[in-house]
């Protein structure tokens, strides 16, 4: 169907300048000690063989996207975070490109067994290396976590794990979601939320829950969430399209708009710009929650910000996002 219609090319602006206006790139000095000590960690749960685990951690480039997204974390929280990424992504991969990517149930059993650890975490480590990964990630995000964070993450995890059995529900059934469906989904799939308790816990952050209820706070944080996803899709749509997926937001739009490829590429990209405006107006009616709690809410927007602009960058860098030069023109 849409497949017919796709021209040989496509350009895409460069992204990162985009984001660039009000997030700064940054790297974390300990990259090397904690891609050992994470890579150690993974190779002992015996998830693939050791061609694909290989090709998995070298691959993805993971311990390069952890040191540009959380820039400021000591070794051992770094080396978390990365942990955290290793396990996102292979559980990721499961509903998204391998034997479960069109089978709901399936995706749901696998979801269930994890949440066995959430609901007994001081239970015995599951067999299940899934499960025996996010117990493990838990147990060191519980050591030097507020409650607060530690409880957003768990709720973040269920709204991922519900998008997770969406969206392989969706591709079991060929449905292109309209484009507001999709936007509201996409935020759960990306796992954007994860993301914002991760960024809380690698600084030790101490942020009270009255913070995250703000209307303004949680308006960002959908601005963020959207300034880290769309250009995902972007960068992803060509491997995407060729895998025969189209739970995209440029297919999206194509379906809903009747637009061909580079229309759809050119409005989600000034969807992005209109986003990165709003990010800045709502920053600017930031309210005050009190001395003390705005220095450690400045440093999460900022680690925030961190996080949007070295995960667009690793987009770029990273194979798995399939940028073939071939297909793509880039637009400065």
């Amino acid at each position: 169907m849409i497949l017919d219609t796709l021209p040989s090319q496509f350009c895409l602006q460069d992204l990162s300048a985009i984001t660039g206006r009000v997030c700064e790139l940054r790297v974390n000095a300990h990259q090397a000690d904690a891609d050992r000590a994470a890579r150690a960690w993974f190779n002992s749960i015996s998830l693939y063989d050791d061609r694909k685990r290989s090709k998995f951690i070298n691959y993805g480039k993971f311990d390069l996207f952890a040191a540009l997204s959380f820039p400021d974390a000591d070794p051992g929280h770094l080396t978390t975070c990365l942990m955290f990424f290793f396990w996102a992504f292979s559980t990721d991969d499961l509903s998204d490109e391998g034997d479960l990517q069109s089978k709901p149930d399936a995706v749901q059993a696998g979801h269930h067994v994890s949440w066995s650890v959430i609901a007994n975490p001081d239970g015995t480590r599951p067999e299940y290396p899934y499960a025996a990964m996010l117990y493990d990630l838990l147990s060191r995000f519980r050591e030097t976590s507020t409650p607060g964070a530690y409880k957003r993450f768990i709720h973040a995890f269920e709204a991922w794990s519900d998008s997770q059995v969406t969206q392989s529900r969706n591709r079991s059934q060929d449905r292109i979601p309209s484009v507001e469906e999709f936007i509201l989904m996409r935020r759960a799939t990306i796992g954007g939320a994860m993301v914002e308790a991760m960024v809380e816990y690698s600084l030790d952050l101490d942020l009270p829950d009255e913070v995250f209820e703000s209307p303004i706070i949680k308006g960002m944080s959908d601005a963020t969430n959207d300034l880290m996803t769309w250009p995902n899709d972007l960068c992803s749509f060509n491997k995407e399209q060729s895998d025969g997926d189209y739970q995209n937001l440029v297919f999206c739009i194509m379906h809903e708009y009747n637009v061909g490829l580079q229309a759809a590429i050119d409005i989600l990209t000034e969807m992005l710009a209109q986003r990165v405006e709003d990010y800045i107006e709502l920053k600017n009616q930031l309210p005050s929650f009190g001395p003390d709690v705005d220095r450690e809410l400045a440093r999460y927007l900022h680690a925030l910000e961190n996080f949007v602009q070295g995960t667009v960058l690793w987009y770029y860098l990273s194979p798995s996002k399939a940028l073939r030069r071939s297909h793509i023109c880039l637009r400065r």
